[in-house]
């Protein structure tokens, strides 16, 4: 597979991350705010929700890499997870958007256990998945043609399912609960079609090395690798940028910039778009430049779109985005926004799980069930803190999900800091940490 990859294996690879792309991309942009808007949740209830589905989803990643680590079938220890899990995943994501009777009480507690189930579910599918790219081959460039692959079903999934939430959302509940029913379809059947599509290959694919260990000693083994380290925090500075202003994108569009309807739900099918292009550009360069520079170029871009989404003002759309010179010089400033986002952003997709492989072959027994649990573990946690502390800083700052209220002067400035400026602090030390990354070294040994 070295020389030529089979289109099936990139295909069916790519399907794996389909449906857990259309969930992660749909509840990134749309619970926050059907939380607040039709639950009839508070910004930092919501909030609270949202941390208990990333720390749950977390916490659950060291078991369920050990039990895939040491899963024994005639199609390998990754697949029966993925064909196994994908039913119930796409049946929780369904219920996920659901407004129940009773009270906010009442409410609360079903999100939180349905949160608990769903990530539960998307746990089981996608780590074992995710530990494959480092199964399938042992060469970087395949490597990151497969996690190209991935990130591209991932982020053409979560379009589809940007798509069905600008043909449900505007009916209120019951057009969010068809999403989410349309939605868990597409996520069972993706996952079933990867399986399927994966059974040739996983049965040659590299096997983990089966030997029990303590919460102790996994710690001590993923302390003392450099490399997983500097991988780490990569992904977790990378991925809480991306999340943050994920979740706040709606509210930035909506209430920041005014703009309504259509053209505000349309903008982060734009972003997928965008970063489904970056995706492949980025691979490029990795393949001619190495992953370092091409992290370095896509950084930049990110800075330059969070510069525009900081300076950005509110866009007087009455007439039509191009009604005249002023309102088209700034409809087109917005539109570039979002597509430089999306172009840089991709940076957090493809960078950081193509370096992974090369922390784990640091490691001599290579258990990359181990290493994915714990680099999910550690992203998903800070990540979960984060959007916590992004309810309560909201609520703090006066924001109510009412579109017809005027917010407060310093809920606007909080939101514009965290599509903007926090993010880009955040990236800005995802370059100082891959400093001295061994990018050379590592194709000097695959050379070898």
């Amino acid at each position: 597979m070295a020389a030529k990859l089979p289109a099936r294996l990139l295909f069916s690879y790519g399907l794996g991350d389909a449906g857990t792309g259309l969930a992660a991309t749909v509840q990134g942009f749309y619970l926050f705010p059907f939380f607040t808007e039709f639950a009839g949740l508070s910004a930092g209830l919501a909030g609270t929700v949202l941390m208990v589905l990333k720390v749950w989803d977390g916490f659950n990643d060291p078991l369920i890499g050990w039990l895939s680590d040491h899963t024994h079938s005639r199609w390998g220890p990754r697949l029966p997870w993925i064909a196994l899990g994908v039913i119930p995943l796409g049946l929780c994501f369904g219920a996920m958007w659901w407004v129940p009777p009773g009270g906010i009480h009442q409410r609360l507690l079903y999100y939180v256990v349905m949160a608990v189930a769903m990530m539960t579910a998307y746990t089981a599918v996608n780590l074992p998945y995710a530990a494959l790219s480092t199964e399938l081959s042992p060469h970087t460039n395949v490597r990151t043609r497969l996690n190209a692959a991935r990130f591209s079903g991932s982020l053409l999934a979560g379009f589809i399912g940007l798509l069905l939430a600008f043909r449900f959302v505007s009916a209120g509940a019951d057009g969010y609960l068809r999403l989410g029913l349309t939605g868990g379809l597409l996520v069972a059947l993706t996952g079933l079609a990867c399986a399927w599509g994966l059974s040739p290959y996983v049965s040659h694919s590299a096997r983990p090395v089966h030997q029990p260990e303590g919460i102790r000693v996994q710690l001590l083994r993923i302390a003392t690798n450099v490399r997983f380290r500097k991988v780490l925090m990569l992904y977790l500075l990378l991925w809480y940028a991306l999340q943050l202003m994920q979740t706040v994108s709606l509210v930035y569009l909506r209430v920041v910039l005014h703009l309504q309807g259509s053209l505000a739900l349309a903008m982060p099918m734009l972003f997928q778009l965008s970063a489904v292009a970056g995706l492949w550009v980025w691979s490029n360069v990795s393949r001619r430049r190495g992953r370092v520079h091409a992290l370095r170029w896509g950084v930049y871009l990110w800075g330059i779109a969070l510069v525009l989404a900081l300076l950005l003002q509110p866009l007087d759309l009455a007439d039509g985005p191009f009604a005249g010179p002023a309102t088209s010089f700034a409809t087109i400033t917005l539109l570039v926004t979002i597509t430089l986002l999306g172009l840089g952003g991709s940076t957090a997709f493809l960078i950081p799980w193509s370096l992974l492989p090369d922390a784990i072959d640091a490691d001599p027994d290579r258990p990359a069930g181990l290493y994915t649990a714990w680099m999910v573990l550690v992203q998903k946690v800070g990540i979960g803190f984060g959007i916590f502390f992004l309810g309560i800083v909201l609520e703090f700052s006066g924001y109510v999900a009412d579109l017809g209220l005027d917010q407060t002067p310093l809920a606007l400035t909080t939101i514009r800091l965290c599509i903007s400026v926090i993010p880009g602090v955040l990236i800005a030390l995802g370059l100082i940490v891959m400093r001295r990354w061994p990018e050379r070294a590592a194709r000097a040994v695959e050379a070898a």
